[in-house]
């Protein structure tokens, strides 16, 4: 196992954000986008050739997985040193390449839209196209929607100063953040993303509490400038669909995730039902605490019972403890997880100048993938790191396709690393040494429940509000304020005694331009991967290798056609949820019978 803390990104390019290697790098890629251009212009749609689409489609994805390498590079510098301005220079010329295959890839969806029904089938029994016929369709149909394609490109070209604009404002905003911290008398300035591990990672409630309120306050007072940020990016998404003749903010973010509205709002409904399980655990866990109900911080935070203290793991124990776990449920996530580890992948220091969360991102042309995060030792933290190596092994299994069939959205982009955190967590809990421990564990994998079935609808219903306000005109900071908090209480059930009205300000997900609604695929893939999860241990070790198609299904198909060709399941029906979810209630009332006797 590895001692390093900080990934390797010489092995992708030498220099780091100010690389000579890169730079040319970046030129290839420039040149296989004009390729590119050229050849789909060239393309006729009224005589459409297989063998020449074929060629374009070669040249575009050695255009897009060169953008991916080098934007993966460039975004992972300034993630680990916000003050790398030359890494930030990078990520802005990148986003400038990104718009020019932006161009390439809307000429080509507006070809497929000219060919013939009739041409168009015939074009797919092609060897090569039909591999990738449900991506091309789906391209054709989008292209249907698009405006002209000189409409379309000042679109993209705007959009550099607009709606990409407003994400680089938020980083530069995100990255002037800083929180005073107060141990043993002596006062500190934490990062954001420092802060970020106090506020939920600290075994002390009273620090917790503490770090919630200079952390709201804080935010706080950017608050104008957050509101004016996030009003000019809904706006700017907003407009774009109103020209396109989108009369429903829904529709993008369903049709990107490749889902049915009723399958969201069966999902919805079913965990609604079931959320008095999660207020019982949520209260129980409260009084563990010696608190009436739980605040916000309180929710993920480790318990300590008794003389019991929730237990740390150093980076190298988590690298044992994941690949040891992995192992149990598939060799290949275990060999994967290994590689990463010995060959660096993971950026996991904890120390200043780093942005908060954490991100695993693709490198196609090295064939590896750098996993982002600030490692404090926390069971949540180890949990994390296997949630980002879950995506690395996705990106794994589908390494030899198409780079159209490689294309997941991002419900299914949650399958991989939520069912990684799964694996980890029911085994832990089964080797639990005491009751104290075995509590513990399943707090943990309860609170991550909580916050799938909570936090993140509370999410869905802000983002939601928001954007139906944003269509009548700018949205101030009180009203955003009103509205995160209004969703927190209805989604927490009014179970809590603090909540975040700011968190509209501090959570990245509702500033990401690429995603519309960055919040509904991760409860989706939690229980998705919960079902799945269930179906794999009724199976035994044969799941292996369908849980391994699966995955390279996630980009050539619907969601609900995936399901049912793999687990033979309909999730537009409770059923399916309401299994998934079975497998938390027995959670629930094991950690109910558990506490018991330390609340007498």
């Amino acid at each position: 196992m590895s001692t390093q803390l900080t990934w390797n990104m010489d092995s992708v390019f030498k220099g780091g954000s100010e690389s000579d290697e890169l730079q040319a790098f970046i030129g290839k890629i420039d040149e296989d986008i004009s390729h590119a251009k050229e050849l789909i212009s060239d393309w006729n749609a009224e005589n459409p050739d297989a063998s020449r689409l074929n060629q374009f489609l070669d040249k575009r994805e050695k255009a897009y997985d060169g953008l991916s390498e080098a934007s993966t590079f460039a975004r992972g510098l300034h993630s680990a040193n916000v003050e790398d301005a030359a890494a930030a220079k990078v990520v802005n010329q990148l986003s400038h390449t990104g718009s020019r295959m932006s161009e390439v890839e809307t000429l080509f969806m507006k070809k497929l839209k000219q060919v013939e029904d009739s041409k168009w089938e015939t074009l797919l029994e092609d060897d090569q196209l039909v591999k990738s016929a449900f991506n091309l369709s789906e391209k054709r149909d989008q292209g249907k929607k698009l405006l002209s394609e000189k409409e379309e490109k000042i679109i993209q070209q705007l959009s550099l100063d607009g709606l990409e604009g407003m994400n680089n404002i938020y980083q530069s905003l995100v990255n002037s953040v800083r929180i005073p911290y107060e141990e043993n008398g002596e006062v500190t300035t934490l990062s954001a993303g420092q802060a970020a591990n106090k506020l939920t990672g600290h075994k002390d409630p009273k620090v917790r509490s503490k770090m919630l309120t200079v952390w709201e306050e804080a935010w706080r007072a950017k608050a104008p400038l957050f509101a004016d940020t996030l009003n000019h990016l809904a706006g700017f998404r907003l407009q774009t669909y109103k020209l396109r003749g989108e009369d429903d903010f829904l529709n993008p973010p369903l049709e990107y995730n490749r889902l049915k509205k009723e399958t969201l709002d069966t999902m919805w409904d079913t965990i609604t039902e079931n959320k008095p399980a999660l207020v019982k655990f949520m209260n129980r866990k409260a009084q563990l605490m010696n608190k009436e109900k739980l605040g916000w911080s309180d929710i993920a935070a480790p318990l300590s019972l008794g003389s019991y203290e929730p237990k740390t793991y150093s980076f190298e124990e988590a690298q044992t403890f994941i690949t040891d776990n992995f192992a149990t449920f598939s060799n290949e996530m275990k060999e994967l997880a290994e590689t990463a580890f010995a060959e660096n992948w993971v950026e996991a220091e904890d120390r200043e100048g780093k942005r908060p969360g954490a991100y695993c991102a693709n490198l196609p042309v090295s064939k590896q993938s750098r996993v982002f995060m600030t490692f404090s030792g926390t069971a949540n933290n180890v949990s994390t790191l296997a949630h980002e190596l879950g995506h690395a092994y996705h990106s794994h299994v589908m390494r030899d396709l198409p780079q159209l069939n490689r294309r997941y959205a991002m419900n299914v982009a949650e399958t991989a690393s939520t069912l990684s955190e799964m694996v980890i967590s029911s085994a832990t809990v089964d080797a639990a040494e005491s009751i104290e421990e075995k509590i513990d564990l399943l707090d943990s994998k309860l609170s991550r429940s909580a916050v799938m079935f909570m936090n993140i609808h509370s999410r869905f219903l802000f983002e939601q509000r928001f954007y139906e306000k944003r269509q009548d005109g700018l949205v101030n900071e009180k009203e955003l304020r009103s509205l995160m908090e209004e969703a927190q209480k209805e989604a927490f059930q009014n179970s809590l005694e603090s909540y975040h009205p700011m968190f509209w300000a501090s959570k990245l997900h509702f500033y990401i331009t690429g995603v519309p609604f960055y919040n509904f695929p991760y409860t989706f893939g939690f229980l998705f991967s919960l079902g799945i999860y269930s179906y794999a241990k009724s199976q035994g070790e044969s799941f292996e290798t369908d849980y391994r198609n699966l995955l390279r299904d996630t980009a050539s198909m619907s969601t609900e056609d995936l399901a049912d060709k793999h687990l033979n399941v309909d999730l537009t029906q409770k059923d399916f949820w309401q299994s998934a979810i079975d497998e938390i209630l027995s959670d629930v009332e094991e950690y109910m019978s558990l506490t018991e006797d330390f609340v007498k």
